[in-house]
């Protein structure tokens, strides 16, 4: 549920745009804008929650945070214009970074052997959370009334409110943090052996090991668990120095581990592929209501006419923006558009309940790269389809080349040791919100005139990011070594 909280909090934005053009007074490049915000406030503060999750623990950072993230969400539902609306999602997105915590805090409860299963299975909670998104944004979105707020002068439609409802997961989410307990592979880490095992017990009773618990008196650390103790900053801080220097430095210690020869290649091929995949998924991907309401106006008016996508949001694009400047409203979204989301959304859950039937069979490279192909060039031939509506159901197949974000998650959390598995996470997920700024503001640059530039560039670099999948290993430096040995 945190991971779809992120889904929630960002994509909902798409659905809001087309509708809030006329309140906010909203440009093409200004929805670009809002479109990445969030993800911009997100890459501002994803190596500092690495950092703190990775030192102070990981469910410490996500509970203040979440409960964060719900109270900037309310006061944006309130926002009066673009600039406020732009400032509280930033906001929005700093303290929603945090969330990337989850693979880590989640790979620490499972062996080896559970690991990948249960992050797939967490997958599919996800994708089950996802496919409300549609279903709350028409029965919220397409209401009729209007209350009028002239005290701080808005008129709060229900679009707003719909801000507040994809908000409420992330608050119960908080609140859910506070019954669970800390990563006990953590715990054990930074030396609290005693707190560890009393996770361990707990876990026992409460996954139906019955009252009798096991008599654990200590436990041996992994190789890599004896390192964290020394990443906390409070052992490096003294009276007489500067906090800030010392919180910064030992920060940049904690980062460089990553960018140094035995896990360079790693991290270089995983922020990678990241970038183009929240290209696509969250970049593009917020202008996914926006095309498939376009392609389903077209077919109401044009019924059996044949265009390509492109084509049909050009001319859509003349009937929204009048020559005189003005704006044509669009007060509620075609049905057809809640219809193709909840279908991709149907999809994604059943990619990600196979895939995590299969991914200890299979291996977690080749599912990268067969989903990543193949998903890609479903959306590259929707573009030159005119028939409308197998170009609408290629065009939702291209989304689902986001399962692999989950699968490359699972292989960075196997990657990397427990030191350093936060800030991988993090680090990796910050350069994949990067992706999702510059995917949402080129598309809305590119698509009033250039639209087929979108497939064709991201496409292009996905295609790309296939083959470098090959080039990651099986384990990680450390396993392997191990096993060499």
């Amino acid at each position: 549920m945190v991971m779809a909280v992120v889904l929630l909090e960002t994509s909902s934005m798409g659905f809001i745009l087309p509708i809030a053009q006329c309140d906010l007074h909203l440009t093409n490049v200004d929805k670009g804008v809002l479109s990445a915000i969030s993800f911009l406030g997100i890459i501002s503060s994803s190596h500092l929650w690495g950092f703190l999750a990775d030192t102070k623990g990981r469910r410490k950072v996500m509970r203040p945070t979440l409960l964060a993230t719900f109270t900037v969400t309310i006061l944006s539902s309130f926002a009066p214009n673009f600039w406020a609306m732009v400032m509280l999602r930033f906001l929005n997105g700093f303290f929603l970074a945090s969330t990337a915590t989850i693979y880590a805090y989640l790979g620490e409860f499972h062996t080896d052997k559970t690991r990948s299963r249960a992050i797939m299975g967490s997958a599919f909670i996800f994708a089950i959370g996802a496919m409300i998104l549609p279903m709350i944004a028409f029965l919220v979105i397409n209401q009729d009334w209007v209350l009028h707020l002239t005290f701080i002068g808005i008129d709060y439609k229900p679009w707003r409110l719909f801000v507040i409802v994809c908000g409420i997961p992330g608050f119960l989410c908080g609140l859910s943090l506070f019954f669970l307990p800390e990563s006990p592979k953590f715990l054990l880490a930074v030396g609290d052996e005693k707190k560890a095992i009393e996770v361990l017990k707990k876990m026992h009773r409460w996954n139906g090991g019955g009252k009798r618990l096991p008599n654990i008196t200590n436990i041996l650390p992994d190789e890599d668990d004896v390192v964290i103790s020394t990443l906390k900053f409070s052992n490096n801080f003294d009276s007489n120095s500067n906090f800030a220097i010392v919180f910064l430095q030992t920060m940049w210690n904690q980062t460089v581990p990553l960018f140094q020869r035995r896990y360079l290649l790693i991290t270089i091929i995983i922020c990678n592929i990241q970038f183009w995949l929240f290209v696509i998924t969250n970049g593009l991907y917020m202008w996914f209501p926006h095309i498939i309401n376009s392609m389903a106006a077209f077919m109401q008016e044009h019924p059996g006419e044949h265009r390509q996508i492109c084509e049909i949001v050009y001319a859509q694009e003349k009937n929204l923006y009048k020559n005189d400047g003005s704006i044509e409203c669009i007060n509620k979204l075609e049905n057809s558009t809640y219809y193709y989301s909840f279908i991709m959304e149907i999809l994604y859950a059943s990619s990600f309940a196979f895939i995590g039937l299969i991914i200890n069979h299979v291996g977690k490279k080749l599912i990268l790269f067969i989903s990543m192909i193949f998903f890609t060039s479903c959306g590259l031939v929707s573009i030159f389809i005119a028939d409308p509506t197998i170009a609408a159901y290629l065009y939702v197949l291209f989304f689902l080349v986001g399962v692999a974000i989950n699968v490359l998650g699972a292989a960075t959390v196997d990657l990397y040791p427990t030191h350093l598995r936060a800030m991988a996470g993090c680090i990796s997920l910050m350069i994949g919100r990067l992706g999702s700024v510059v995917g949402a503001n080129i598309a809305g640059a590119l698509m009033g005139q250039y639209c087929e530039w979108n497939f064709y560039i991201a496409c292009g670099a996905m295609y790309v990011c296939g083959f470098l999948v090959l080039l990651l290993p099986r384990k990680s430096p450390e396993a392997a070594a191990k096993s060499e040995a």
